[in-house]
C-alpha cells in the first residue's frame, strides 16, 4: 500500500445499508473527504454479518458508486467480530516474516475450532511482549474463508478489486483514534466511551489513551424505533424508515413512541456503564460518543448526556478533515456517525 498511497474505497456492509467513504489528501488539512454514499438494502441481504443474498447487496453498491461517480476500484472492507477470531500470542522477537507465518499457523491451531486450511489467517505484531524484550506480542485473526470470500464476491461483482480486509471494529477503532486527537490533550487520560447504534444491535468500546479496555454488545438499535411505529400505525417497514427520516408522523408520535424510545436507549446506556464499573477497576467515563445511523435520533443525545450526567455527543469520523465542495454539510452532519467504520476502513491509504 505503500506506492504513492492509491485511491482507496472504505466499503462497509451492515444488515441494513452499504457505506462507501473515499478519502484523499488535503491540502489543509491533512485528508480531505472527497466522495460517501450510504444506499439501503433489503432486509435479510445480510443478516447476523453474513451476506445471504450477494446479488441484492452487489446491486446496492452499484447504486452506491454510481452516485458518487467515482473511478476509484481498490476497496477495504470488513467482516464483523462476530466473524473473526482474534487472539494475542507472545512468539521470539527477532524472527523473519517467513519464520513467524509458519509460528502463527502453528499457534492458531490451538485456538481455531476448525481446520487451519478453510481459514483465512492474518497476524501483526505489536511490540514488545510484557514478558520481556526476547519475545514480542503478535495478535492474530482467523476467520471462515467463505466470509471472506462473501464480501470479496461481491466488491468484485462492481468491478473493484478488494486489497483490505479488516475487522469492523479496529476499523471504527480508526476513525475514532482520529476523531479523539481534537479532544483536549490529544485524549490523552480521558476514558471515552464510544456507542455504535445500529439497527438492531449496539456496539459499545470504551478506550483509554488508545487501548480499548472494555467492549459490549447489547440488543438495542434503531429498528425497535421503526417495528414501535409498524405496529402502532400500521406502516410498512419501508414506510416507517422513510416517515423515521422525513418527521412525517402522527401528533403522538413524541409521546407515544419516540419518547419510550429515548428513555430505553438512555437505560441501556446507563446499565453499560455500570456493568462496566462493577467489572473493571474504573469507575468513570469523561465522555460519551454516539456513533450508528441511530444516533441522530432527535432527543437521544439529551436523554443520554441526562440520566447518565456524562457529556455526551455525536461522534463525526471527519472532524479536522477538508469536506469536498460538492458534499452538502447539512447531510454529512446526519450522516456522519454512520460512516465511522466505512471511514476507518477508507483511512487505510494513509497507513504508515
Amino acid at each position: 500500500m505503500r506506492r504513492a498511497s492509491p485511491p482507496l474505497l472504505g466499503i462497509d456492509l451492515s444488515s441494513s445499508s452499504v457505506k462507501v467513504v473515499e478519502l484523499v489528501p488535503g491540502q489543509k488539512a491533512g485528508i480531505r473527504l472527497q466522495r460517501y454514499a450510504i444506499e439501503s438494502i433489503e432486509r435479510g441481504a445480510i443478516a447476523d454479518g453474513n451476506v445471504e443474498n450477494p446479488d441484492q447487496v452487489a446491486e446496492a453498491l452499484a447504486r452506491a458508486l454510481r452516485r458518487m461517480g467515482t473511478r476509484t476500484r481498490e476497496a477495504a472492507l470488513a467482516l464483523p467480530s462476530s466473524a473473526v477470531i482474534t487472539k494475542r500470542i507472545a512468539l521470539p522477537a527477532g524472527l523473519d516474516e517467513e519464520d513467524y507465518e509458519l509460528q502463527v499457523e502453528s499457534e492458531a491451531s490451538q485456538y481455531i475450532p476448525f481446520a487451519i486450511e478453510e481459514v483465512n489467517l492474518d497476524f501483526q505484531i505489536l511490540g514488545p511482549a510484557a514478558g520481556g524484550d526476547d519475545e514480542v506480542e503478535v495478535l492474530l485473526a482467523a476467520s471462515r474463508k467463505e466470509k471472506v470470500e462473501d464480501r470479496v464476491a461481491v466488491a468484485e461483482m462492481c468491478g473493484l478489486r478488494p486489497v483490505v480486509m479488516d475487522i469492523d471494529a479496529y476499523a471504527a477503532r480508526s476513525a475514532l483514534d482520529h476523531a479523539a486527537a481534537f479532544l483536549p490533550n490529544n485524549g490523552q487520560g480521558l476514558v471515552l466511551a464510544v456507542f455504535d447504534i445500529g439497527s438492531s444491535a449496539t456496539h459499545l468500546s470504551i478506550v483509554l489513551n488508545g487501548q480499548t479496555i472494555f467492549e459490549r454488545e447489547q440488543a438495542f438499535g434503531g429498528m425497535q424505533l421503526t417495528q414501535d411505529l409498524v405496529r402502532l400505525y400500521g406502516l410498512t417497514v419501508e414506510e416507517a424508515e422513510i416517515k423515521k427520516k422525513t418527521g412525517e408522523l402522527p401528533e403522538n408520535f413524541r409521546t407515544d413512541v419516540l419518547q419510550p424510545f429515548l428513555e430505553q436507549g438512555a437505560i441501556d446506556v446507563t446499565r453499560a456503564l455500570q456493568f462496566f464499573f462493577t467489572s473493571t477497576p474504573y469507575t468513570r467515563v469523561d465522555r460519551i460518543f454516539l456513533a450508528g445511523g441511530s444516533s441522530v435520533v432527535p432527543g437521544l443525545v439529551e436523554a443520554i448526556a441526562e440520566r447518565t450526567q456524562v457529556q455526551t455527543e455525536i461522534l463525526s469520523p471527519f472532524q479536522g478533515m477538508e469536506i469536498a465542495e460538492t458534499i452538502r454539510e447539512k447531510q454529512l452532519r446526519v450522516d456522519a456517525p454512520a460512516l465511522l467504520t466505512a471511514c476507518g476502513l477508507a483511512m487505510r491509504r494513509f497507513d504508515a
